[in-house]
């Protein structure tokens, strides 16, 4: 776990005036990072940290030669494409970069570096963002247990039983999902086709999904890999984790519901899958970390998945919120409407759980590789992750209401949609730490046949 450090105090300022606004995503504390270019033109993407409402070009950083030693070596690292170079280094290397553009960008500091810090600043509004990642490999969890009972009562009603599967409190259960069809923050995709089983039929019909929905998540970006054969332990997990992003894992729930069964999630899932562009470290998380806890009548951990740190601090209070832009709203004007929010502290599993019980087996993971963490739902229905809770099964729909638009229900997604995930920590005596937004639409059908 990481100390709280000079980097962490609420009462820092940066020089740049929009890092200091109250409200602000990206203060000094922050400084995430994301691969991006100028927009719409024809250069290489790079790396870039984000300060305020600008970005700073790790490649214009290299050239000028305002970092020194391990910062620079980082810096050097995360001016490429994509940044798995950068999350190979380490912890050491990803906390020298932090702390020296921290250093360079405070406010009252001065000099010929500093001068030549402000030439690498690019407006936020005037770049576009790539996955930050080559993702060799992506893995979706589930690990809410409040998700896994509010969909137990659903596909299974609510008897009296536990509705949740009995595995599900002694392993964070987990699928392999699709790489090619992850895409950022402002992703179109076409509504999904596949086969489904409507009620009452005994054989499928084959057309486009008609139980569009999203899932709320996070996703945990691998850092330093492991040797086939070789586990993480518990207690190391978290110096293989580069840092953390806001996550969207569409879900054709029709689809899936025929599908599932017995293999898991196929043309259900892979369709599409958005993640924010903006990845903020675990470095700047530490003054939000939580005990994790679960009731006492549930099993503990076996010893692998146990570890005096992370029931200490393993917890992170990351505050997550879900609105919906329909095509009506957007032509009147109006604003996207929130349906939902919750915290990242309901999980049942830690992220470093989650990396530890993939590489149990022998599973070799490598920088970039991508964990989602399943739909996060809190304990109220408020705080559901996804329409197929916030419906019940798409029984009770859930009226989108806000001014200047007329009333409009939805049971799930319809075509135009736009989801619009944020997320963002914040507490007395601490720095808001900021994730961006997680922005993806949804587009008509495509006829494959």
């Amino acid at each position: 776990m990481i100390a709280l450090n000079h980097t962490h105090d609420p009462a820092a300022r940066s020089w740049l005036a929009s890092a200091n606004v109250p409200g602000c995503d990206f203060p000094i504390q922050n400084l995430p990072i994301a691969v991006f270019r100028h927009f719409r033109e024809n250069e290489a993407f790079r790396g870039g940290i984000a300060i305020g409402d600008q970005v700073i070009d790790l490649a214009r950083v290299v050239v000028v030669g305002c970092l020194e030693g391990r910062a620079a070596e980082a810096a050097l690292a995360g001016a490429y494409h994509n940044l798995n170079v950068l999350m190979g280094l380490g912890p050491d290397a990803w906390q020298a970069l932090r702390h020296g553009l921290f250093a360079l960008l405070q406010e009252g500091a001065e000099g010929p570096k500093v001068d030549a810090l402000r030439t690498c600043l690019i407006p936020q509004v005037a770049v576009e963002y790539n996955v930050p990642a080559q993702i060799g490999d992506y893995t979706d969890f589930y690990t809410s247990v409040h998700h896994s009972a509010n969909i137990g009562k659903i596909l299974r009603g609510d008897n009296g039983t536990d509705p949740v599967l009995p595995n599900f409190r002694w392993i964070p259960v987990g699928y392999h999902g699709r790489v090619s069809s992850i895409g950022v923050s402002g992703q179109e995709f076409r509504r999904p086709l596949g086969q489904s089983l409507p009620a009452g039929a005994t054989e499928p019909v084959f057309g486009p999904c008609k139980r569009l929905d999203y899932e709320l998540e996070l996703g945990i970006y691998v850092g330093p890999g492991n040797d086939l054969g070789n586990a993480i332990r518990l207690a190391d997990a978290e110096a293989h984790i580069f840092g953390i992003c806001l996550l969207n894992d569409w879900s054709a729930r029709d689809i899936q519901a025929w599908e599932y069964m017995p293999l898991g999630p196929f043309l259900s899932k892979n369709f599409a899958t958005t993640v924010s562009p903006w990845i903020v470290s675990m470095e700047a998380l530490a003054p939000y970390r939580q005990a994790w806890v679960r009731p006492e009548t549930d099993p503990q951990p076996l010893p692998y998945l146990n570890d005096a740190s992370n029931n200490a601090a393993g917890a992170l209070d990351i505050q997550l919120e879900v609105a919906i832009d329909t095509p009506q709203r957007r032509a009147a004007g109006a604003n996207p409407v929130r349906v939902s929010q919750t915290s990242f502290r309901h999980q049942y599993w830690t992220a470093a759980q989650m990396l530890a019980h993939h590489t149990v087996g022998g599973c070799n993971l490598q920088p970039g590789d991508l964990l989602g963490t399943g739909t996060i739902s809190g304990p109220t229905p408020a705080e559901a992750g996804a329409l197929i809770e916030l419906t019940k099964g798409g029984r009770e729909p859930i009226t989108l209401s806000g001014p200047g638009a007329p009333d409009e229900q939805r049971s799930f997604l319809e075509d135009g949609d736009t989801v619009i995930i944020r997320g963002w920590c914040e507490k007395p005596g601490a720095a808001r730490i900021g994730f961006g937004e997680c922005r993806g639409t949804v587009l008509p059908a495509r006829d494959n046949t």
